[in-house]
């Protein structure tokens, strides 16, 4: 599963949710954000419309950051960054 908000993307491996006990991103964004994520089925899904989604996201990767410490790393989130790749290819950091 993948959703936006206003300028990330979060990207859930939804494979490696079967296995969690913890469901740590769920508890991070009703925590640390809006509590954009909720539980079904053991897996985390999105409760907002695509438009209330990009009201409310705060962009605040807690989601990402509890799964990694405390679930099962099923959760990416990327960040485009204008200007990176250029300063990478510049810097020869690729």
């Amino acid at each position: 599963m993948e959703f936006h908000e206003r300028t990330i993307k979060i990207i859930i491996d939804e494979s490696k949710c079967d296995d969690c006990t913890t469901h740590a991103c769920v508890e991070a964004c009703k925590t640390f954000s809006r509590g954009i994520l909720g539980l079904k089925d053991g897996k985390p899904f999105v409760k907002d419309s695509v438009d209330e989604l990009a009201r409310k996201g705060t962009e605040c990767l807690a989601c990402e950051y509890a799964c990694w410490f405390r679930g099962n790393s099923a959760i990416t989130i990327e960040v485009p960054i204008k200007g990176l790749s250029e300063y990478r290819q510049r810097h020869g950091t690729n």
